[in-house]
């Protein structure tokens, strides 16, 4: 399992970049704009094709798996504190039949200790960031857990192996596609040399 978290800021081509990566198997795209608001959201959905949507999971305005027909929602970490581990009858107003429902943690215990099941978890950072400078690798091994963990963090054709060795059911993708001169290539490299180190495990 690939994700891919959207750049923060737009890049040039954007929508068009990601289209070409939905045609190459991209399944998993998560949809994280800090800086967008409702209106801006909307605008950016309606760019994509409307076959690929089921596809897109997003971070912000959960509400929008209403308007549109999404693959799911994602609670960044302070969100998931402040609404669901408080117990607010958050998904009252929510048509979450059939939808995926995931979070992120920055601590392996925490994630463990967890009692809200969700679909699949990212946890970081597993190695260095290549989009956050500073972010140290905690090199996490989570072998033992039964749980769908998907890492994140300094992920790279290179790291790929030592990922899927610590345990991890998937990887999470954003400097290491979006960063790159060709963000296709660089996907393509990426699933290819992901696929490969499943069937060798």
């Amino acid at each position: 399992m690939i994700v891919l978290i959207a750049p923060e800021q737009d890049i040039p081509n954007e929508i068009e970049l990601l289209h070409q990566l939905f045609e190459a198997g991209l399944q998993y795209y998560h949809f994280r704009k800090p800086f967008k608001n409702y209106q801006e959201h909307v605008a950016y959905l309606n760019q994509i094709d409307t076959k690929y949507h089921n596809r897109i999971v997003v971070h912000y305005f959960h509400e929008l798996i209403n308007e549109f027909n999404l693959k799911g929602i994602h609670f960044q970490e302070q969100k998931r504190c402040d609404v669901l581990e408080n117990g607010k009858g958050y998904f009252n107003n929510l048509n979450m039949a059939g939808k995926t429902m995931s979070s992120s943690f920055h601590e392996f215990q925490e994630l463990e200790n967890c009692d809200i099941e969700f679909d699949y978890y990212l946890l970081s950072p597993v190695f260095s960031s290549i989009s956050k400078q500073g972010y140290a690798g905690r090199g996490f091994d989570v072998t033992n857990s039964s749980k769908k963990i998907i890492g994140m963090g300094g992920i790279n054709i290179s790291t790929i192996k030592d990922t899927l060795k610590l345990g991890f059911k998937g990887i999470g993708v954003l400097g290491g596609v979006w960063n790159s001169e060709n963000c296709l290539e660089r996907f393509l490299e990426i699933h290819q040399q992901y696929t490969s180190s499943i069937n060798e495990k």
